[in-house]
C-alpha cells in the first residue's frame, strides 16, 4: 500500500536519521556507484566521513571487485555498495552500421579496427559470485532487476538490495522483488541512464522533484533521491520531498580522491545545466555527459546513429584513450549531471560532512 510519508522539516529528520540507523552509516549521504569514477580513495574518505561508499563494478572482473573491496575496508570501518548493471541479451549487430560509425569516429581519433566491436564486458555471473564473497553492506542494482535467486542468496547472507529505478512503475517493479530500498534516477544524474529497458532512456525522462514524491507515495520501502543533488538545498528538498537519503555522483567528482582527469574537473566546474547532453554517442546507452564537441556532433542531422551497448563502446574505446592522453574535452567522455557546477574540490570527507551540516542547518536542526 502507498505510505504517502509525512514532509516538513522534522519528519525529514526524523526519516534520515532512521535510514542511518537501519544502514550502520552516520550521514544519508551515499556514494553514487559510478562505473570508472569511483575509486577506492574516493569511497574510503566518504565512508570514513560517516556516508556510504560505492563501486561501480560493471567493467570490473571478478578479481577486481575483491581487491577493491579489501582495499576500502582496509582503511576504513564504514560501509559500501557494489553495483552492477543487469545485462540485456546480446544486441543485433549491423556491420554496415558499425562501418559507418567506425568512418565517423575516425574524424575524432584514431582509426577503429573492426575487432573494436568485439569488446565483451566481463562474465555477470562470475562478478555477482564475486559481490557476494566481498560481503559488502549493500549490492544495488541498475538497469534492471537481479534473478529471484541471486536476490535470494543475498538476503541470506545478511546483504540488503538497493535496487535503481527511472519511473514510479519501475520502482513498483522494484519492491515487489524485494529490494530494500528504491534508489529514485531523476533526468538530471550524471552518467548512464537507469532505466530497465534501454529503449525507454531517453523517452522516458522524469525529473528527481517530480518523480521523488511520486515514488514516495508509490511504495513502501525507504526512497535515495539522486540526480543533480550536489549541495545542501538539494538535500534538505530531497528529504523534505520524502526521501530516507540522497545518492551523490557528480558532486563529489572534483574532489582530490576522485582522481578524475584534470580536464574533465575543470569542465565540471564550468559547466551550467544546460551544458550537459543526454546522448548514446560514447556507450550505446543513454547517459548524461558534458556536452562537448564529439557528442554534440553525433547528434547532429547527418551524423551516423550510435550502435547498441556494449558494440558502441568498443567502437569508441581508441577515441576515448587518445583523449583521456590528451586532456581533450573536446571528445572525452566526460560524464557530468546537471547540477556539475556544484560540485566542490573540497576533500571528499569534508565536503560529506559539510553538505550534510548545511542541510541539517536548512531543516532546522
Amino acid at each position: 500500500m502507498p505510505h504517502n510519508p509525512a514532509t516538513g522539516p522534522g519528519a525529514a529528520l526524523a526519516r534520515a536519521s532512521l535510514f542511518c540507523d537501519q544502514n550502520n552509516i552516520a550521514l544519508p549521504i551515499l556514494l553514487a556507484p559510478m562505473a570508472g569514477a569511483c575509486p577506492p580513495s574516493l569511497s574510503i574518505a566518504v565512508a570514513n566521513a560517516g556516508g556510504l561508499g560505492a563501486c561501480g563494478a560493471l567493467l570490473m572482473p571478478p578479481e577486481a571487485i575483491k581487491l577493491w573491496a579489501a582495499e576500502v575496508r582496509a582503511a576504513t570501518n564504514g560501509g559500501f555498495q557494489l553495483n552492477l548493471w543487469i545485462p540485456a541479451p546480446p544486441p543485433p549487430r549491423d556491420p554496415a552500421a558499425e562501418d559507418a560509425m567506425r568512418a565517423f569516429l575516425a574524424q575524432w581519433g584514431p582509426e577503429v579496427p573492426p575487432a573494436a566491436a568485439e569488446t565483451r564486458p566481463p562474465d555477470f555471473a562470475a562478478q555477482c559470485e564475486a559481490m557476494l564473497d566481498a560481503q559488502p553492506a549493500i549490492i544495488s542494482s541498475i538497469m534492471g532487476l537481479y534473478p529471484p535467486d541471486f536476490v535470494a542468496r543475498m538476503k541470506a547472507r545478511g546483504i540488503k538490495w538497493f535496487a535503481c529505478a527511472t519511473t514510479v512503475a519501475e520502482a513498483r517493479r522494484a519492491e515487489d522483488a524485494g529490494a530494500d530500498a528504491i534508489i529514485v534516477q531523476g533526468m538530471e544524474a550524471g552518467g548512464h541512464r537507469g532505466a530497465f529497458e534501454a529503449q525507454n532512456a531517453a523517452s522516458a525522462m522524469v525529473g528527481l522533484f517530480s518523480l521523488l514524491p511520486a515514488v514516495c507515495d508509490a511504495v513502501e520501502r525507504p526512497v535515495i533521491a539522486s540526480g543533480g543533488i550536489a549541495d545542501g538545498r538539494g538535500i534538505a528538498a530531497a528529504l523534505v520531498l520524502g526521501a530516507s537519503a540522497v545518492q551523490i555522483g557528480t558532486g563529489f567528482l572534483r574532489c582530490p580522491e576522485a582522481n578524475l582527469p584534470p580536464a574533465w574537473a575543470d569542465a565540471l566546474a564550468a559547466a551550467q545545466p544546460e551544458d550537459t547532453i543526454l546522448t548514446t554517442a560514447f556507450s550505446g546507452r543513454a547517459g548524461r555527459s558534458i556536452a562537448n564537441a564529439y557528442a554534440r556532433a553525433a547528434a547532429a542531422p547527418g551524423a551516423p546513429p550510435s550502435a547498441p551497448y556494449p558494440v558502441q563502446r568498443g567502437l569508441t574505446q581508441p577515441m576515448r584513450d587518445q583523449a583521456s592522453r590528451a586532456g581533450d574535452i573536446s571528445r572525452l567522455q566526460a560524464w557530468a549531471g546537471q547540477s556539475a557546477a556544484l560540485a566542490s574540490p573540497r576533500p571528499a570527507a569534508a565536503l560529506a560532512r559539510a553538505l550534510w551540516a548545511d542541510a541539517r542547518t536548512r531543516l532546522g536542526a
